[in-house]
C-alpha cells in the first residue's frame, strides 16, 4: 500500500448546509489526514478551467453554475491508497447507486448537488490538487 495525496472538494450544496465538520469526520475517521484545506468561491473562469475535461458534455455549464453558486472546501487528502479510500467514502456519482454509510447517500440532495468531488486518479490528483494549492500550502 503506498501513501497517496487526492483532492476533495465540499461542494456547495454541503457548505450550505454546515456539513464540512461532518464530512470531514468521515475522513478522518477512515484514517485520511487532512493536510490542506481552504474555503473559497470558485468564479466562473475557474470552475470552467477546472471542469475543463467535462466541457463538451451536456451538463457542463449546469456542474459550473452550481459549483459557483456557494462557496466550496477544497482540501488534500493523505493516506494509505487515499484515492481508493477517498472515493469509497463518498460513494457512487448518484447518492440513490451510493451504498449506506457513504457521504453521498447521506448528505447529497441530488446527483448534481451530491455534496462531494473527488480525484479519480493519481494522475488527475496530481492536476487538480496543483490547481488549488501549492507545495508550501501542502503540510503533511
Amino acid at each position: 500500500m503506498a501513501v497517496e495525496t487526492t483532492l476533495s472538494i465540499i461542494k456547495p450544496d454541503a457548505t450550505r448546509r454546515n456539513l464540512t465538520g461532518k464530512i470531514n469526520a468521515r475522513f478522518e475517521e477512515s484514517g485520511l489526514q487532512i493536510v490542506a484545506q481552504k474555503k473559497i468561491w470558485l468564479t466562473r473562469n475557474q470552475a470552467e478551467a477546472f471542469y475543463e475535461v467535462h466541457k463538451e458534455r451536456a451538463f457542463f455549464d449546469d456542474l459550473c453554475n452550481f459549483m459557483i453558486s456557494g462557496a466550496v472546501v477544497v482540501q488534500v487528502l493523505q493516506g494509505e491508497n487515499a484515492i481508493a479510500e477517498n472515493r469509497k467514502i463518498m460513494g457512487a456519482t448518484n447518492p440513490v447507486n451510493a451504498e449506506e454509510g457513504t457521504i453521498r447517500r447521506d448528505f447529497a440532495e441530488n446527483v448534481e448537488a451530491n455534496s462531494v468531488h473527488g480525484s479519480d486518479s493519481a494522475e488527475n490528483a496530481k492536476k487538480e490538487i496543483s490547481f488549488f494549492f501549492s507545495e508550501l500550502e501542502i503540510v503533511g
